[in-house]
């Protein structure tokens, strides 16, 4: 059998099987170690293949239609630093619990640090952030080497779901000619409707017993907390409502934990608990006996500082599977179950504990009192709290919000309010940075979801390949960019106080004409300054396609000031009640 014969066996085998697994989509960056790989999968017609020349905005890419689609998605690059520009987004699928299949092309052994071009050693380049790492044999077509190549396959996709979800690693050392030969017959290897290993994946249950030991220990407690941090299950937030109201708790919910819009009850919800938590004098009448906890740490920085003040504070986390997430330091116990199975297991088979409830109208009246304070409009000059506001206002019934790190998911927390729209909330949380969210948006918007992001000018700055997936794939997306000139979460730290270097190494203003390049990628765009100007814009945005940026232009120091003002109120409100 010739070279070019066993290559295309050994490649073909290693593609159909991703397919039987279940895999949809793959994001192809050009190159030539990857030929094997980039041409077969475009030549199976069970894939959707989508093709971006630039491989760190391709594995962000990725990443956004994955965590969208709740589902492995696969990426492909050549060898060299075109792998390592695959870093960031390993590293944020990593932490933010996303499932991508990193296939990366190398060379032969005989090329590997000899001097050989675009040759280094891809062997555990990403360490500790993939779930698995596998240097693949080189291609043989022996019908053991096939089986060989379509079980690291299966095992490959399985593995990015199991348990908690995450990027793999598979590397493949090619030797030339590397142009396969698609009119082989038998190509796919006889592909069948099942794949190699077949995953069969059970609900983590939680016993009885364990609900009926937390719950004898909590009724010791008369004030309680329900908190649901980050987390994409969509039946969570139906669960945790019905045990909140089955047990007279307040909510704590983080804009990203999905329990903010929708149908579901929210009597119990206190959206507003990070603007009620920022005073440290409120702060201490609200500190809790004991916190259920759901999901990830919540955004919010004033709730961190009460577990920090008071680690007497008996925390109960649920996580479907292994994880530590507890950054306070504090003890807590941990249940290793499905959230929703938790919540329903404790209303079917316990009976209401008694709780204080005037804790929980105490909670449901200061949040009635800050959300008021934090709706008012004092004037005509545009405030970014308020954008979100008025972009949540001109929200359709359903569709997805992809929020930037800083201050605009800052600016979600205070300002997004209970709403019965289907708003999914997305963002890159794992590794909270800046790089690739508009590359994270388009992932999310490629298979039709009706996406908005918001994000700062730094953020997008850093990401203005992203805007070229609008032009290669004509997808819609609806982009504002919150322009106060650099880095505006800064004017909230101490930093600010140090005017001497303050604006060249934390402002860092750019200074630069953002039309210009929207205009490069063909798409629509305008620039705000007044509020009827922004609600106008915003519904042109959600009749047009393609894509579609809206800029509103802030001051860094008035937004600060108005922030504190905000923050001011309702202190001063929540004192005086």
């Amino acid at each position: 059998m010739t070279h070019t014969e066993t290559l295309t066996r050994y490649v073909a085998n290693f593609v159909d099987e991703l397919v039987q697994t279940g895999l949809t989509d793959v994001v192809l960056s050009p190159g030539s170690r990857s030929t094997p790989l980039s041409m077969t999968f475009a030549e199976h017609e069970a894939v959707n293949h989508w093709i971006h020349v630039d491989e760190r905005s391709a594995a962000f890419f990725a990443l956004g239609m994955a965590k969208e689609q709740q589902k492995p998605v696969a990426i492909v690059c050549t060898s060299g630093t075109a792998a390592a520009n695959y870093y960031p987004a390993i590293v944020e699928a990593y932490y933010s619990r996303v499932p991508l299949l990193v296939l990366t092309a190398d060379r032969p052994h005989e090329l590997r640090d000899v001097g050989a071009p675009q040759a280094i050693d891809q062997i555990h380049m990403f360490g500790q952030y993939v779930k698995w790492f596998e240097e693949m044999a080189l291609p043989e077509s022996s019908e053991e080497m096939l089986r060989y190549v379509r079980s690291k396959a299966a095992r490959a996709f399985y593995t990015s779901l199991d348990h908690n979800p995450g990027p793999v690693h598979l590397n493949f050392p090619f030797r030339s000619p590397l142009i396969p030969d698609f009119s082989l017959d038998h190509l796919w290897g006889g592909s069948s409707e099942q794949s190699f290993h077949h995953a069969y994946h059970g609900e983590r249950t939680v016993q009885p017993e364990v609900i009926e030991e937390i719950k004898s220990r909590v009724d010791k407690h008369q004030k309680g907390l329900i908190v649901c941090g980050p987390q994409t299950d969509q039946d969570l937030p139906v669960a945790v409502t019905q045990l909140a109201r089955y047990l007279q708790l307040p909510v704590l919910a983080d804009p990203l934990s999905q329990v903010r819009s929708g149908q579901h009850e929210k009597d119990h919800v206190i959206e507003s608990y990070d603007a009620i938590l920022k005073s440290p004098t409120v702060r201490e009448q609200f500190v809790p006996d004991f916190i259920i906890r759901f999901g990830a740490m919540p955004i919010s920085k004033p709730y961190w500082l009460m577990l920090q003040d008071h680690p007497e504070i008996e925390q109960y986390v649920v996580e479907s599977y292994e994880g530590f997430r507890e950054p306070s330091g504090n003890a807590a116990s941990l249940i290793f179950a499905d959230g929703k199975h938790f919540c329903d297991t404790w209303v079917n088979h316990f009976e209401s504990s008694f709780f204080d409830v005037e804790w929980l109208k105490k909670w449901q009246e200061a949040n009635q009192l800050a959300k008021a304070t934090l709706i008012e409009n004092e004037g005509t000059t545009l405030s970014e709290g308020h954008v979100f506001s008025e972009i949540l206002k001109s929200f359709p019934e359903e569709g997805s919000l992809f929020v930037g790190n800083s201050m605009p998911i800052r600016d979600l927390d205070t300002f997004m309010l209970t709403t019965p729209k289907s708003i999914r909330t997305l963002a890159n949380r794992g590794a909270n940075g800046i790089d690739g969210v508009v590359s994270s948006a388009f992932g999310a918007a490629a298979h039709g979801e009706k996406v908005t992001l918001v994000l700062g000018d730094l953020s997008f700055f850093h990401d203005l390949n992203g805007l070229f997936a609008a032009k290669q794939f004509g997808l819609d997306l609806r982009i504002v960019v919150i322009n106060n000139e650099g880095g505006g979460i800064f004017s909230f730290l101490p930093q600010a106080e140090h005017k001497k270097h303050f604006e060249p190494l934390f402002g860092t203003p750019l200074a630069l004409d953002y039309s210009k390049v929207i205009e490069m990628y063909g798409g629509q765009y305008e620039e705000v300054g007044t509020w009827e100007q922004l609600r106008n814009s915003l519904s042109r945005s959600y009749e047009a396609r393609g894509l579609s940026v809206i800029e509103v232009k802030t001051n860094r120091e008035e937004n600060a000031a108005w922030h504190r003002q905000k923050w001011k109120q309702i202190e001063r409100a929540l004192l005086e009640r």
